[in-house]
């Protein structure tokens, strides 16, 4: 198990260091052009070497070097108190808490459905494909209308942000758990009703447990995609607190490393948000029984 843990880590350091190399390399030459014709139009002397202490040193670069975007970070999150808006950890917590509130609305929207539609064969004719065609509506197009229309009605804040949330997580959620309640062998159906077993015990005792793998790995999917719908969510009202508030500041300054600072930032959470989905599936999993 250790040399498997070990190839892992060796695994991830090497596509990073790989990531790395190849990051600052692409930041040389896309802020070459720029540093260059300063170069020229200034008639600064200039060799390899200064271009590219410059490319990895320009305050609006456009594509920072990584370090860059460490020190950003290291200020952003270290360099100022936690409820302050020049912090990214607040800035982070009103994303994290629209994300979450909105995985908890399409978790529980989707639950629903799903035991809706593999219960009643009116629903799995009717309602299955108005919930796949709602996702070819291009959540760009979607966010505003509902930031809008929610708005006339004086409903502001978070709530809105969670609702495009739950639009995006709610789907996978849905049709992940329609092929876990689906997923029992017939013959064990027959044996519960053979046991003269109610739907409803049916459900509990056989549909429930068999639906938690396809339920988590929905889970892991829409977690991640309720923090990109919070994000969207921030964009279309101006927001000025969140990590899409942060995008939108660094946009309209040219701020390039605030930006980049952010979008990492985001991406952390996502996968931090993922793999405590896979602890909590571990543990409910354990407590069933099953054999990890």
């Amino acid at each position: 198990m250790n040399w498997i843990r070990n190839s892992s880590f060796v695994s991830i350091t090497t596509v990073l260091a790989f990531i790395t190399v190849v990051w600052y390399g692409a930041a040389v030459y896309l802020n070459s052009d720029v540093l260059i014709d300063k170069y020229e139009r200034q008639n600064i002397e200039w060799n390899f070497s200064k271009l590219v202490d410059d490319s990895w040193a320009m305050s609006r670069p456009i594509i920072p070097a990584p370090h860059q975007i460490v020190l950003d970070m290291n200020k952003s999150i270290f360099g100022h108190k936690v409820n302050s808006k020049r912090s990214l950890v607040y800035h982070s917590w009103v994303t994290i808490s629209s994300t979450m509130v909105g995985f908890a609305m399409g978790g529980v929207l989707g639950i629903l459905l799903a035991v809706g539609i593999v219960h009643v064969s009116t629903l799995n004719k009717s309602v299955l494909p108005w919930i796949i065609a709602s996702q070819t509506i291009p959540i760009l197009a979607i966010a505003p209308m509902i930031i809008v229309v929610l708005g006339a009605i004086g409903v502001t804040g978070l709530l809105p942000k969670a609702i495009i949330s739950a639009y995006l997580c709610f789907f996978p959620i849905a049709i992940g758990m329609v092929k876990g309640l689906r997923s029992p062998d017939p013959m064990h159906l027959d044996l519960m009703k053979t046991y003269n077993a109610t739907q409803v015990q049916a459900f509990w005792k056989l549909r429930w447990p068999a639906s938690t793998p396809f339920l988590f790995a929905s889970f892991k999917v829409s977690i991640a995609i309720s923090l990109v719908g919070a994000i969207v969510g921030e964009l279309p009202a101006g927001a000025r607190a969140g990590l899409g508030a942060r995008l939108l500041t660094g946009s309209y300054y040219g701020q390039t490393v605030q930006i980049w600072s952010a979008l990492i930032l985001a991406s952390i959470i996502a996968g931090t948000l993922v793999f405590l989905m896979a602890v909590l599936e571990s543990k409910v999993q354990k407590r069933m029984g099953a054999q990890l």
